[in-house]
């Protein structure tokens, strides 16, 4: 991660990003290594949204956003990175305009496509860190065998009415224990059958809950750029809305 030259903060960045230099764990160095990661995000949606903000807040120097879908309506009640005026208009060009604003040191790189076993690795290839925000089990699948083959942590999270769970995947890696590291397929050996999970245009979904998801997301992406604190590698933590609760199942490789 963060084979690229390192580059200097200006005077403005060094101001921008004071509450994280003064951090011990981050301080110049951390920053640097923001600056100089490269983060492809999947989806521009529910999860996206607060993920590509709060990384863009952070100072990534690169994210890549990959989405096929335009902004409608009934997005804005949780798609947080889009207006009222971006409605029919590419999720990716909306995403990437709201960052713009939000910090023009940042750059975005727009892949306008629906990422698939026969895509993905090459465009997993360039980037140092992937977050998935998709909806559905092909993607999460084509996702998560990419990263493992091109040996690219993948920061994963799924959302449903007033749930979610959290995970990160290294599964090209091992542990303390020697042990391999588990992939997706570990966790979800196969998809459930078709028309069992419920979409949120099914199901419905409460808006705050994908920015309680996708914002964790971003601080797991965050602690993986800077070398930080303890991934979630090996564990899914699970939030439920309704009680306000967190719980943290762990799970290994399967023999």
């Amino acid at each position: 991660m963060n084979r690229h030259e390192p580059a200097a903060l200006s005077t403005e960045e060094l101001e921008r990003y004071a509450r994280h230099i003064i951090l011990p764990e981050i301080g110049g160095s951390g920053q640097q290594k923001l600056k100089r990661a490269r983060v492809l995000v999947i989806g521009a949606g529910g999860l996206g949204a607060p993920v590509l903000q709060y990384l863009a807040a952070a100072g990534v120097g690169a994210l890549g956003i990959v989405d096929d879908d335009t902004v409608s309506l009934s997005n804005l009640q949780r798609q947080i990175i889009h207006g009222t005026p971006a409605v029919g208009t590419a999720k990716t060009e909306s995403a990437a305009d709201s960052i713009q604003r939000l910090n023009p040191h940042v750059r975005v790189e727009i892949h306008n496509m629906r990422l698939d076993a026969g895509n993905a690795r090459p465009l997993v290839a360039q980037y140092d860190v992937v977050v998935d925000g998709s909806d559905n089990f092909e993607t999460r699948y084509a996702i998560a065998d990419a990263c493992e083959a091109e040996q690219r942590p993948l920061v994963h999270a799924a959302v449903g009415r007033f749930d979610g769970s959290l995970t990160v995947l290294k599964p090209f890696e091992s542990g303390p224990d020697g042990q391999s590291y588990p992939s997706y397929r570990d966790l979800f050996p196969e998809a459930p059958p078709k028309g069992l999970v419920p979409s949120c245009a099914e199901a419905g979904i409460v808006g705050a809950l994908t920015g309680v998801l996708g914002t964790l997301q971003a601080m797991e992406t965050i602690k993986l750029i800077t070398g930080i604190g303890e991934p979630l590698v090996g564990r899914l933590l699970l939030y439920d809305g309704l009680a306000a609760r967190f719980d943290t199942v762990r799970y290994k490789r399967r023999k």
